[in-house]
């Protein structure tokens, strides 16, 4: 995944927003909060994806090749997790990944908000 794509794939979101912040960071948020933080690194020559996750999916996926904890959020405490390489997340599971970070942060938003952006929060259907 480019950062094309993944700007496109965001988009689809309801309700999201998209802002360049934190250097060339392309930033997605819900209700003002952010979702998912991605940029190119031209090093790699990969997408660093960034994106909340279940304390499950945190345990799980800190360990695995291509995905680390979230620079600055997880030494905080946050459940961020951030994909460096497809090794264990495909283009496919990164998007459910954002997919399932955009439920998590509209779930913590206030419920006024989630009613005024017609946001359906229900749990996970996995």
């Amino acid at each position: 995944m480019n950062i094309k794509d993944y700007n496109a794939f965001c988009k689809t979101l309801p309700h999201a927003t998209h802002v360049v912040q934190w250097g060339d960071a392309d930033v997605w948020k819900v209700g003002g909060k952010v979702f998912a933080i991605a940029r190119w690194n031209d090093e790699a020559g990969q997408l660093f994806a960034t994106f909340k996750c279940s304390e499950l999916s945190y345990d799980m996926l800190k360990e695995m090749p291509g995905c680390r904890p979230a620079p600055y959020l997880a030494s905080r405490g946050m459940k961020w997790i951030q994909r460096t390489g497809p090794e264990t997340l495909d283009d496919g599971a990164l998007q459910d990944y954002i997919r399932e970070s955009y439920r998590l942060v509209a779930l913590g938003l206030p419920k006024k908000v989630q009613k005024e952006l017609g946001l359906d929060v229900s749990p996970s259907k996995d």
